[in-house]
């Protein structure tokens, strides 16, 4: 896969994914299209080596794993872990606010998101619905609006004139989009209805009993800069890293074992049934092991690179990094480091991830927060704990982390897959397509 057509189908996957739920549904629909093999967590499964299986949670979180022609207690897994979930405004359940002649959404904030970029942007809603049919069965639905249906105007200058001094976002009264004038009542419910009905004619009476859904900017993601050096968009943290383990468990050998995580709840410290302090990979590594013995022996055999994306040296700001860290974008992916464990990487675990981006040619840069500034964490650390096993923090950098619209180079994440290739098993020097 050449950098271009990887790219390309970069946009796509993030265009097509503006919530968890849909992102998950996108990785399924190209594991099920690459035959691998849907399994349901509450039947009993019937597995066998080789063969490819994935497996999801909640809908909106999902491992999937092909297993090689060699025993998994005697090589270990090589496992690639990220999360489907981004800082965003999530509606509230008592959604409809009238105010001054206007409906509005209430809204809650998901996760430490950077509000000051979410006004006056063009947004849409989409999420995950739970629906009654006639028959009382409960069923659970994706939905898109897909046009632009909200906006959250800023305050003129002329009535704020120190808002480009000090501006301070109340998150309960300056938040909420504006959807409609208040004419007629705003009935969410039956709005969702309409949009069902349209795309799924097949269904019958139906009553919206509640919903998971959230905010997304309608700007599309694109390349961008005089040379398109750079890839401009929503949820680049972290579902960019989502598309390259997919595409690089796509391209794995047939004698490795290997494995993808995609888990929900990152932002919000990954507490839940599906996040990384949950059971999920612990209850599918159970599953495919069989007994404690073959899961101990597999688990020291195996190596998890924890994918997130890094921050990227500011032009503007480059004291908010420390001056022998300072990663560049399209620089090459990053391995990061903190000595308080907010980052999992050890020497010997980021030795393993240098030695792969050495054999197929591409740069790695390191990043360490400055000593005076605390950093994020990841799921890294969240799961070798609960595994014990080896593990290595990596991203791409990037600008803008956590924005509505974040800024990667239009070379690293496709470093990041041809790094990933090869830890899956494409063990051949890989040509450098940069």
């Amino acid at each position: 896969m050449k950098n271009d057509n990887f790219n390309r189908g970069l946009l796509k996957f993030l265009d097509a994914s503006p919530t968890p739920f849909h992102c998950v549904a996108n990785l399924a629909a190209a594991l099920s299209g690459a035959n691998f093999v849907e399994l349901d967590e509450g039947a009993i499964w019937s597995i066998e080596a080789p063969g490819k299986y994935f497996v999801t949670r909640g809908d909106s979180s999902l491992i999937a794993f092909s297993l090689g022609s060699t025993p998994v207690g005697e090589t270990g897994f090589r496992m690639v872990g990220s999360h489907t979930d981004s800082p965003c405004l999530k509606l509230k359940p008592n959604v409809a606010l009238a105010s001054s002649g206007y409906w509005q959404l209430g809204v809650e904030v998901y996760g430490s998101a950077l509000l000051n970029p979410w006004f006056d942007r063009d947004l849409s809603v989409a999420g995950r619905v739970t629906l009654q049919t006639a028959s009382g069965k409960l069923q659970n639905h994706l939905i898109d609006f897909e046009q632009s249906i909200a906006i959250i105007p800023s305050l003129a200058i002329h009535l704020d004139r120190d808002a480009n001094n000090k501006r301070e976002i109340n998150s309960q009264t300056d938040l909420p989009p504006i959807v409609c004038l208040d004419g007629r009542e705003l009935d969410l419910a039956q709005e969702i209805k309409n949009r069902l009905y349209a795309s799924e004619s097949e269904l019958g009476e139906i009553e919206i009993i509640s919903f998971d859904l959230s905010l997304y900017p309608t700007e599309p993601a694109a390349m961008i800069g005089l040379r398109h050096e750079f890839i401009a968009s929503a949820r680049l943290d972290n579902l960019l890293s989502c598309y390259a383990g997919l595409c690089a468990l796509l391209e794995a050998s047939e004698t490795d074992n290997c494995l993808i995580v995609c888990n929900d709840h990152e932002e919000v410290g990954s507490g839940s049934a599906i996040g990384a302090r949950g059971t999920f990979l612990r209850s599918v590594l159970d599953r495919i092991t069989e007994n404690n013995e073959t899961f101990s022996r597999t688990i020291m055999r195996s190596i998890f690179i924890s994918t997130d994306n890094a921050h990227g040296v500011h032009p503007n700001f480059p004291s908010s990094h420390d001056k022998q860290h300072s990663p560049s974008l399209n620089s090459g992916p990053v391995i990061k480091f903190n000595s308080n464990q907010a980052y999992a990487s050890t020497g010997e675990t980021a030795a393993m991830f240098q030695q792969a981006c050495t054999a197929v040619g591409i740069p790695v840069q390191n990043f360490v927060s400055r000593s005076d500034m605390a950093c994020g964490s990841t799921i890294g650390p969240l799961t070798a704990t609960a595994l014990g096993v080896k593990t290595v923090d990596v991203g791409v950098p990037t600008f803008a982390m956590h924005s509505i619209r974040e800024l990667a180079g239009s070379k690293d994440t496709y470093s990041l897959y041809q790094a990933l290739c090869w830890i899956f098993g494409q063990r051949e020097q890989m040509p450098n397509n940069l």
